[in-house]
């Protein structure tokens, strides 16, 4: 356990640190500690916490930096999220205060917000969902025997493709086909509907030769619908706090962000905010980076995710904040989505 008098001067070296990029000496320390303490006093306490492990050197200098140790000892027992700003809570509520068609376009504006106000890489995970409904299926015409498979979920999303369809094939069958989908499947979980239209195989055969090819388009759609959907904005600030300038490791570390089943690994489901850093992200290109994130819940779906990637040395309590604030903003703005979709519907 660390003494009141350890505390507050791992404290201040973390704010310091962030603040400035530099390693904070006892001189400094002393002139801003809420207690009165001599020098020798605080250098004694750096040494103690450095013996510890929550602190270090980065080079001879006689100032100290924070460890990975020390910022895990800060995040779970000293600090206290700050309250978000006035202007920045208006610039979040004005931009959630457009119009939006669907849940992807609130998602995919959450991470422009987020990124533009950190100036961080911001990541966005809609809620899962497998609580979806097929609210209506169309199959359109488009010539050339094609017909685009039109599918709409219950939270507005909609999905398409273009299916080549044989030539004999009248617009009579199809319309019969269309009405004997919509009659067996509308309603029913996203999840329940490719085993729902298996057990109709007897039926549409009698208006498709080859039923089984239409069913994998039809699959294929509803993937799209269904599977997690991760959106990040500010890609490029990620490189601006990379330590090493080697080519090969910024275009690597470009990569990691600009491919989803990565970020996908980075992100955890836990409730409530979490913080991880170093080698807590599972991967050696993050060693100098924090992730910062909460679940967000729309009200319709369950949980999603929303995070910010950033340097080890970020505002730790000013980020924290900020995302209690924004997750709320957010699951407002999707709960009122969700009621006026009901509402229309």
């Amino acid at each position: 356990m660390l003494t009141d008098r350890q505390l507050l001067i791992l404290e201040a070296i973390i704010r310091d640190y962030t603040e400035i990029g530099q390693p904070i000496g006892s001189k400094a320390l002393q002139e801003q500690l809420p207690i009165h303490v001599s020098s020798a006093t605080i250098r004694n306490e750096m040494a103690v916490l450095e013996h510890q492990g929550y602190i270090t050197k980065e080079h001879s200098s006689s100032g100290r930096v924070p460890s990975l140790k020390g910022y895990r000892y800060y995040v779970d027992n000293i600090v206290k999220p700050a309250k978000l700003d006035k202007q920045s809570l208006k610039s979040i509520r004005n931009s959630f205060g457009n119009e939006f068609l669907k849940v992807d376009e609130i998602v995919a504006t959450s991470a422009k917000i987020l990124s533009d106000l950190t100036s961080y890489t911001a990541i966005m995970l809609k809620p899962d969902s497998t609580d979806l409904r097929l609210e209506g299926f169309r199959m359109v015409p488009i010539g050339h025997q094609q017909v685009m498979v039109i599918l709409v979920a219950s939270d507005g999303t909609v999905e398409s493709q273009i299916f080549n369809i044989p030539p004999e094939i009248s617009g009579d069958e199809l319309e019969a086909v269309m009405r004997l989908i919509n009659d067996q499947v509308v309603g029913l979980p996203l999840n329940q509907v490719i085993t729902k239209l298996h057990a109709t195989l007897p039926l549409l055969t009698r208006y498709l030769q080859q039923p089984a090819g239409f069913l994998d388009v039809f699959g294929n759609v509803l993937d799209k619908a269904v599977k997690e959907q991760v959106y990040v904005s500010g890609r490029m600030n990620l490189l601006n706090f990379a330590h090493d300038n080697n080519v090969e490791q910024l275009k690597s570390l470009y990569s990691l962000v600009n491919q989803v089943p990565n970020i996908s690994n980075l992100v955890d489901n836990d409730k409530g905010i979490s913080v991880r850093f170093g080698d807590e992200l599972t991967n050696k290109l993050l060693l100098d980076y924090s992730l910062v994130s909460a679940t967000y819940d729309d009200g319709h779906n369950g949980q999603g995710l929303i995070a910010i990637l950033g340097p080890t040395n970020m505002p730790y309590a000013k980020m924290i904040g900020l995302l209690g604030a924004f997750r709320k903003e957010l699951t407002a703005r999707l709960i009122d989505y969700y009621q006026n979709f009901d509402n229309f519907n």
